[in-house]
Parts: structure tokens; sequence; C-alpha cells
């Protein structure tokens, strides 16, 4: 589907002994020219992540992979550390370089737990070849990596949720600024990158920059990793060029005649069949990677039940709009449900919706309300009929 390499075809090391080779800012600058932004599904600039934590001062820098995959329908980072952990290893490696940081966390969400002992013991192989640790392959680089596991809580993929948590406290969002580039982990310079983030840049690094850019579009470069679930013949892994249409995606993985794809998880879009033409990019349906396909026997109001039960329970409840936002949306679909929802109030809860839009104090709050406002906009017809005629 490529016309670049995958993952599974890199040679090993070859960014990071590149990244030795080099000037700290020439690494930052290859990273920067890529154009690769953040797999976690925000979209940031990698370079520019880099070089605002590079110019951060403090004698102690971290570097945080994000490993906590909790978005309902993303399993990608977990098939990419069973399968090339040293390529995020590698690349963690070389952001250390790029900033100038000695330690290394690998924040692992609590429900892969059983990935714990293969990393480890790509960590102790790495050691023995004296590619982590003091004068990483003969370099004034000393860099290691610990890993930290997380609790279960969907909330600590939010970076500075995620910081918290390493801490050792209740892992919830802290007020910005600061942001963690500058007053990060235990109050240092931090960067906190996906699992995926980090191993392109060991692949950017071993073959250019220009190579990544080969394919993608204009602000959305290079190959993205998916999950895709659901209503569809072929579920799995896949790497595509960002970019690609939704309905050439279907057609890849076998979902032709869906009636939905949730795209990003269950904070993401709900994107109707009439609008698969669009494609998935950072400049138009931005994703972390999840794609669940609905076929048309679906029931859009049983999907968004499960969704706001989920947002019921992960809502760190911090803030009012979250809190208790997402408990009156589920309140309210219910009474969609058992047709006792009049359409005022359905008006009332699409306003609360976008009130939580903007006035959430995390991204969780600010994206749960998403698939509720896309049903109601886009499955009108199967809503229209549990509304009381005389509402």
């Amino acid at each position: 589907m490529s016309p670049l390499s995958t993952y599974a075809s890199q040679l090993p090391e070859a960014g990071l002994k590149a990244a030795l080779a080099c000037e700290r800012t020439a690494i930052i600058k290859a990273v920067s020219d890529s154009g690769l932004k953040g797999r976690g599904g925000a979209g940031f600039p990698t370079g520019v992540k880099w070089n605002f934590a590079a110019a951060a001062r403090g004698d102690r820098k971290f570097v945080i992979c994000n490993a906590d995959e909790g978005e309902p329908g993303t399993f990608k980072d977990r098939v990419i550390l069973q399968e090339h952990a040293d390529l995020v290893f590698e690349g963690m490696t070389i952001a250390a370089r790029a900033i100038g940081a000695k330690e290394g966390v690998l924040f692992l969400r609590g429900e892969y737990t059983y990935l714990r002992g293969h990393l480890e013991a790509v960590l102790a192989r790495r050691r023995e070849a004296g590619l982590l640790g003091k004068g990483v392959l003969g370099s004034p680089l000393d860099f290691d990596i610990r890993i930290f596991m997380g609790a279960g809580a969907y909330i600590c993929g939010e970076e500075t949720a995620l910081i918290e948590a390493l801490e050792g406290f209740r892992g919830e969002p802290r007020n910005r600024p600061p942001f963690p580039v500058n007053t990060g982990f235990l109050d240092c310079p931090t960067v906190v990158n996906n699992v995926e983030t980090l191993a392109w840049t060991a692949c950017i690094l071993g073959n250019g920059a220009d190579w990544f850019r080969r394919v993608g579009t204009e602000r959305s470069t290079g190959i993205k990793i998916f999950s895709v679930s659901g209503d569809c013949a072929r579920p799995g892994v896949y790497e595509f060029p960002l970019g690609i249409s939704v309905s050439d995606l279907l057609k890849e993985v076998g979902g032709e005649g869906a009636k939905a794809c949730q795209i990003g998880g269950a904070s993401g879009q709900c994107v109707p069949a009439k609008d698969f033409g669009r494609t998935i990019a950072f400049e138009d349906i931005p994703t972390g990677g999840s794609v669940i396909v609905f076929g048309p026997h679906r029931d859009m109001l049983e999907v968004l039940h499960n969704f706001l039960e989920f947002f019921v329970d992960e809502s760190c409840g911090q803030c009012t709009p979250c809190r208790l936002g997402n408990a009156k949306l589920l309140e309210g679909l219910e009474k969609l449900r058992a047709g006792t929802c009049s359409m005022a109030y359905l008006r009332e809860l699409c306003q609360l919706g976008e009130t939580m839009q903007v006035a959430s104090k995390c991204g969780l709050g600010q994206s749960s309300p998403n698939a509720f406002l896309s049903v109601v906009e886009h499955f009108r017809d199967e809503i229209m009929g549990r509304i009381p005629s005389h509402a």
C-alpha cells in the first residue's frame, strides 16, 4: 500500500548511529524537515517539541514514551512494542541525544503487563550491546530507560496526567502553561512522545527527512499505523499513507458497505457513508490510529451508549463540564433509547456537548461529546423515530 519500506525492513540502529554522528541541532532539523507530527492523535510537530526541550534550561531532562494506549479501538502500539520494541527504544535514545537527557521512562499501560518481561529483556540486551548505559556505542551519550507500569486509567494518556501518575500522584491533567518541555517530570524539561512517533524518528534518522516526506500530504507527511476493528472482513493493524480516503481504507480491510466509521476512537469523529470520500489526515480527519467500522445493521444509539458509559467511568472528575456533562449526556441518551426524550431536551443536550468542548479542562472532556454530536447530526433518521410525536 505504501512505497516506503515498513518498520520491519529498517536497518537495526541505523538511525541511532546517524544521530550520534551529527550535532544535536542537526537531529532536530531532520525530524522537523520530515514533517513528523505526533502519532498519538494530537498532531503536534515532533521537531518543535524536541527543540523546546533542547532549549529549556535544566541539569536534568527526561524522555518519556507514552505507551498508555487506552483509546477504545486502538491496539497498534501494543503490536509495535511486541514486534519492534528495539525501534521504539532506539527512537528514545535519539530523542535523548537531541534534547540532552540521560534518563528515559516507558510508561506502559497497566493492561499490558504481559509485555513487561519481553520489554525488560530487550532493554537488557541493548545494555549488553552498548546501546544503553554509559557511553552509548562509544559516544559521550549516557542514557538508560526504565519501565513504569500505569494503573489502567484512560486519562493518563494525557501527558500531564501521565507525569502526575509517574510522580506518585493521582493521574489528573495539570494546568498549562507551564508545559512539560519546560516543567515536566519532577519539574524538569521533559519530552513525552507516543510509541509510534518515537519509532518513526529512528526510521527518519536512518533514511532521511525526504524519504519520510515521499508519501502523505503536504501537511500530513509519512505513513500512519492504524488499528482497524468492527464490521469488516480483515480487522488488524495496517500501515497506510496519511491522506488515504476512508473509502480506500475500507476497501483494503473489507469494510465496503459500512454505514459509518468511528475514526480516532471513542473521542474521535463518527463519519457517515456519504462522507467516505474524506481523507484521514491532520488537515481533514485526524486520528491516533483507531478505525472502528460499523455495518448497516448497527444501532448507532447502542454504539453511542457504549462510548458514553466509557467516558462516565473514565472522567477523572477534576472539572465540572466533564464530570457532570458526560453523565447528563448518558442520561439523555437513555431517554432517547426509551422514547421519552423530547426534541427540546435533545437540543439542550447538543448545547451541553458544545459547552463541554470549550469549557472542559483537558482533551477527554473536550472530545467526549464528539461522538454524541456526530451521531445526532448524521443519523437523525434513527433518532427521530425514537422521539415522541407530541414532543
